[in-house]
């Protein structure tokens, strides 16, 4: 049996995702992704250390398994954006800058500098600093306390939602009010959906004809999409596409 929840998100801390850089300012765009919400409702578990490894595929391609779909968030009204900076100088009594690396000394060990290359001395060893692709100051903008967004879950089973949740790179704090939705399926021809859909997660029936596209990292996700199909009716008289599912394996096709 399927069962549906809206989702009302409201932002509790200033959210941060870096969705555009431009030199050296990281801007958040007004919206929630769906495979970060996944992570945030606690469906899929990221590990607490990762050397950069990208698990979409198997941690999103479990919940196709488990019969569970989230959609992207939906800003309600105007988004409201706050500023911020940063620094990522370390807080030590000795560092320099050097290419693409902050250097700075570790107790008991000593610097040198050889051409445009560092490196550290301690006793018995020598290691060079290797570069960081990681910026050093910047500007940030990040979606202000008080945004509202709206996401669907949509399981095959009954599920417990937690009543917060953390999201963005800095793991902001966020209230969740759930509604379960009545199960009510429809034939619609040439419909329009206000909310953000992720195209790679519709089935192949669907055909996007007239869309607004939003060009953001890991997926680009479409508004204002017409589409023909069938549709669960919503209570509050929108539209959701029947058979979505997190379409990794696109992603899988497009990493290799």
């Amino acid at each position: 049996m399927t069962h549906i929840y809206r989702c009302e998100i409201t932002l509790q801390e200033a959210t941060f995702f870096s969705s555009r850089e431009i030199s050296n300012t990281y801007y958040t765009e007004p919206l929630l992704g769906n495979y970060a919400l996944a992570y945030a409702f606690g469906f899929a578990q990221s590990p607490y250390f990762n050397q950069g490894e990208i698990r979409y595929v198997q941690d999103l391609g479990g919940l196709n398994e488990q019969g569970i779909y989230v959609t992207p968030g939906t800003l309600q009204g105007s988004p409201r954006f706050t500023f911020g900076q940063f620094n990522a100088q370390p807080d030590a009594y000795w560092f320099a800058f050097a290419n693409n690396a902050i250097v700075s000394r570790s107790d008991g060990s000593w610097m040198e500098k050889a051409g445009p290359v560092w490196y550290e001395h301690r006793p018995g060893a020598r290691r060079k600093i290797g570069l960081e692709n990681r910026p050093q100051y910047g500007r940030i903008r990040m979606l202000a306390i008080g945004n509202r967004a709206v996401c669907h879950i949509i399981s095959q089973e009954p599920l417990t939602l937690p009543r917060y949740i953390r999201l963005g790179k800095f793991m902001s704090k966020a209230r969740v009010t759930v509604t379960k939705q009545p199960i009510n399926i429809t034939q619609r021809q040439e419909l329009r959906l206000n909310m953000l859909l992720n195209p790679a997660d519709l089935p192949s029936e669907y055909r996007l004809s007239i869309f607004d596209l939003i060009t953001v990292p890991p997926t680009p996700l479409v508004q204002n999409v017409i589409l023909s199909g069938s549709f669960y009716a919503l209570s509050n008289g929108n539209y959701l596409p029947v058979g979505m599912r997190f379409g990794v394996e696109l992603l899988e096709r497009k990493v290799k």
